[in-house]
């Protein structure tokens, strides 16, 4: 069983692209081409397709539509030698059925033999050409929608519904913090209030203090001026 858990190399997309350019051009699916990836880099042909649909293909659009062209000029070329494979198969045998009235009866055999031959294998051609149509119609469906396209897709689908519940987790846990901040800011704000108002009063009770100190001073030098000195006045002040 194949399993790989190492990263891509450049390498090794290299190789993938190079092995899946090389099929399109040759008329192949990209499946066979990520099977023989896979069975060269020991990864499942999933994984490189997986691979392919994910990172490596955005990277060689050009390069595909040029392989693709490349395919369809390959088989007009194969179809147009075929064509004149026919026409001269076709001129000879006419060519064979005009003899002259008096051939022989053997002769006569072997050119009906050969007529019957010719329709025979211009059936048979016909019947190539739609079963050649038809698995190149296949290939065709295959290079757009393959099993591994499917996969890359359903791939992306969970990853999207997973991100979908990873983001609506993060946002309950910051709404949660944000409620916790808010509060945390009130008793804060109520704090600062509460030591504001604490803050006037004992400023009002200095001034007070101050107002009383500063007339028990007065009343004391107007009563006794002569007994009071430095010391005294430091001792009421204080």
């Amino acid at each position: 069983m194949k399993i790989r858990q190492d990263a891509w190399s450049h390498e090794d997309d290299l190789l993938l692209a190079e092995t899946v350019l090389r099929h399109i051009r040759e008329g192949s699916t990209q499946l066979n081409a990520f099977e023989e990836v896979g069975d060269k880099l020991n990864r499942t042909s999933a994984a490189c397709g997986f691979r392919w649909n994910a990172e490596v293909r955005k990277k060689y659009y050009q390069a595909m539509e040029l392989a693709k062209k490349q395919r369809k000029d390959r088989k007009r070329a194969l179809a147009g030698q075929s064509q004149q494979y026919i026409n001269h198969n076709h001129q000879s045998m006419v060519n064979e059925v005009s003899v002259p009235a008096q051939t022989t009866a053997p002769a006569q055999a072997k050119t009906v033999e050969t007529v019957f031959d010719y329709t025979t294998y211009n059936n048979i051609n016909t019947t190539n050409e739609l079963l050649t149509r038809q698995v190149e119609i296949k290939e065709e469906f295959a290079n757009e929608i393959n099993l591994d396209s499917v996969i890359s897709y359903l791939y992306s689908v969970k990853n999207l519904g997973m991100n979908s519940q990873i983001l609506q987790s993060e946002n309950e846990r910051l709404n949660r913090e944000n409620r916790h901040l808010l509060e945390e800011k009130e008793k804060i704000e109520r704090t600062l209030q509460r030591l504001k108002q604490e803050n006037i009063v004992i400023q009002e009770d200095y001034q007070a203090l101050v107002q009383i100190m500063d007339r028990a001073r007065r009343m004391v030098s107007f009563t006794d001026p002569n007994n009071l000195n430095n010391d005294d006045f430091g001792q009421i002040a204080k």
